[in-house]
């Protein structure tokens, strides 16, 4: 009996062999695509179906690639050739709200945004918060430690993790971490395995951190400089004074004309960027900055010191509905980019203080590559995008000689090559010239403890 009749006889209509399934299970919005077939796809509703997904994939030597909502940016939920896809999205239900404890837990397949709609009447939230939340799952958040607009002041994912619950490759289950403030009984497995990737385990159940909403104001202010280099050194100059903005997002020209010309002057009207004319290509960029809680306002009046010191034109939102109004402009770059062809999203950080300097290696990269490079930045913790369109098809091989050559400039500038998309497929070729032989073969060491027959997500972070 083949492998796919062995799950349908134990999993039913959980499995599925429909071309339209396994195809969208083989990419991400990465915009890659994996060579070969699945086997199948596998939906499960409940615990003790994963794990008999992971004991037949044990027995057989299946590869299995755990896989969320598929809004990953680095290949790493895409299916393979011959894999079981084990799609975790209906398992989505919120199990426990501790208000008193600020906690909740949560099935992998819970929406990052329905979390936060749920904790709202509760006064709570949820901080991790990628430009995906309304669509990413937090198994997938929690999977590739996901991080956003708002980590520099509350934090990545992994911050808010309190436990787990994993399925190990041979189909155990653990649990791992605790649901108290403090505790450190033995090694970090929650912190381990945050990040992983699906690489060690099946992460189905989360028990996660939730924070009272913040109080009082929120001020949001929006600065247009001559070139983006002097945006991320005002957002350098913004940090290095002790304040600690919300928000702290930075667009080049070349991001700015892309979402002008998907949103039109009729979806920047009554914002500072209906200024820029549709379509247009300029050298200016913009710092967008919000500053929340009780002592928002003062802190925004420090902020436009700095930045009219420094040569910006700098405004104050009228309204918290016109800064909520460009937090969502911000968040419709990549949509903007999608609309001209196929995008590949990079991912690296550099020390704040070498912001500036890496905008600088981004242009000249461009430059030399005769390609535009669109970018944006959480500036507040010094991770920045930077994409490429492409047309069809297969990333061209001047994109990745470009982006080969991103990647090592970050990592000369004291960076890293992802802050928060995570390794995959997409970044594998480069871990090892980052973490070093030995470092490198550490993790491939841990990797083998949890994974002996090497089943889980292979191909993906490791070669």
């Amino acid at each position: 009996m083949d492998v796919v009749q062995r799950l349908r006889g134990e999993l039913g209509e959980a499995v599925s062999t429909d071309v339209a399934a396994l195809t969208a299970s083989r990419r991400d919005r990465s915009g890659w695509t994996s060579d070969g077939v699945p086997l199948a796809v596998v939906r499960p509703t409940e615990v003790a179906e994963v794990q008999a997904v992971m004991r037949l994939a044990s027995a057989t030597r299946t590869p299995v690639v755990p896989r969320g909502t598929g809004t990953g940016l680095a290949g790493g939920a895409a299916g393979t050739v011959d894999s079981i896809v084990l799609d975790l999205s209906r398992m989505d239900r919120i199990l426990e709200i501790r208000a008193d404890d600020e906690l909740a837990v949560v099935q992998a397949g819970v929406i990052n945004q329905a979390l936060d709609d749920a904790l709202a009447p509760l006064g709570l939230w949820f901080a991790p918060d990628p430009a995906s939340k309304a669509i990413s799952s937090i198994g997938g958040n929690i999977a590739t430690n996901a991080g956003g607009l708002l980590c520099a002041k509350y934090g990545v994912t992994r911050e808010a993790v309190l436990g787990l619950a994993v399925v190990l490759a041979d189909g155990r289950l653990i649990r791992t971490g605790h649901r108290t403030v403090k505790g450190v009984t033995g090694y970090d497995l929650t912190g381990l395995l945050t990040g992983s990737e699906g690489t060690l385990g099946v992460i189905v159940e989360a028990t996660v951190r939730v924070r009272p909403l913040p109080v009082g104001e929120v001020a949001t202010i929006g600065a247009f400089f001559a070139d983006v280099a002097a945006a991320a050194a005002a957002a350098a100059a913004i940090t290095a004074a002790r304040l600690r903005p919300a928000v702290m997002e930075i667009l080049d020209g070349a991001a700015l004309s892309a979402i002008t010309r998907y949103l039109g002057q009729a979806g920047l009207a009554g914002t500072p960027l209906a200024r820029l004319s549709s379509g247009s290509t300029t050298e200016a960029s913009y710092l967008l900055v919000q500053c929340d809680g009780a002592s928002a306002g003062d802190e925004a009046a420090e902020v436009l010191v700095i930045l009219g010191s420094l040569g910006a034109e700098a405004r104050l939102s009228a309204s918290r509905e016109e800064g909520e109004r460009l937090l969502r402009i911000r968040r419709s770059f990549h949509p903007a980019l999608a609309a001209e062809g196929e995008v590949l999203i990079e991912d690296v950080s550099v020390p704040r203080s070498r912001m500036a300097e890496m905008f600088r290696q981004i242009a000249a990269i461009g430059e030399r590559f005769g390609v535009a490079i669109p970018t944006v930045a959480h500036a507040g913790d010094g991770n920045l995008h930077p994409n490429f369109v492409f047309g069809g098809g297969e990333v061209p091989e001047h994109v990745w000689a470009a982006a080969d050559e991103l990647f090592r400039a970050a990592l000369t500038l004291g960076g890293t090559l992802t802050g928060e998309h995570g390794v995959g497929v997409l970044k594998r070729r480069w871990l090892a010239e980052e973490l070093g032989d030995d470092g490198y073969e550490l993790q491939r060491r841990l990797k083998e403890v949890f994974d002996p027959l090497g089943i889980l997500n292979p191909g993906k972070m490791f070669d």
